[in-house]
């Protein structure tokens, strides 16, 4: 790739800390899902489970945050090459929105299978 700039570690960093900050000014599904991944926190640290019941319970929640980043991308990448509505460009889209869904069916279940 002839754009590619030279890696450099606190330069990546700072590209992956700019787009989480674009995330949370501009996803509201985002701000919510961290948000619940806020409060989730100190209730994974309190509850009395094993530290495996713990990992799956953190692990669920951040997958959710890491898929809804994902679809963030996949819905901008597809309003840059087509601003028009185009129905492939919908269906990416709607394709990228189940994406999350089934990762926060998938948190609820663990959620409820370990606190049960």
């Amino acid at each position: 790739m002839l754009n590619k700039p030279k890696y450099s570690l606190f330069a990546n960093a700072s590209y992956a800390i700019k787009g989480l900050v674009d995330l949370v000014k501009t996803e509201s599904s985002f701000k919510l899902e961290l948000l619940v991944f806020i409060i989730a926190i100190p209730i994974i640290i309190f509850i009395d489970k094993t530290i495996v019941e713990k990992l799956f319970l953190f692990s669920s929640i951040m997958l959710i945050l890491i898929v809804e980043a994902l679809n963030g991308a996949i819905e901008r990448v597809v309003d840059l090459v087509s601003p028009e509505y185009n129905q492939l460009a919908g269906r990416a889209k709607d394709t990228a929105s189940t994406a999350v869904f089934i990762s926060v069916m998938l948190a609820l279940i663990i959620w409820g299978v370990i606190l049960w």
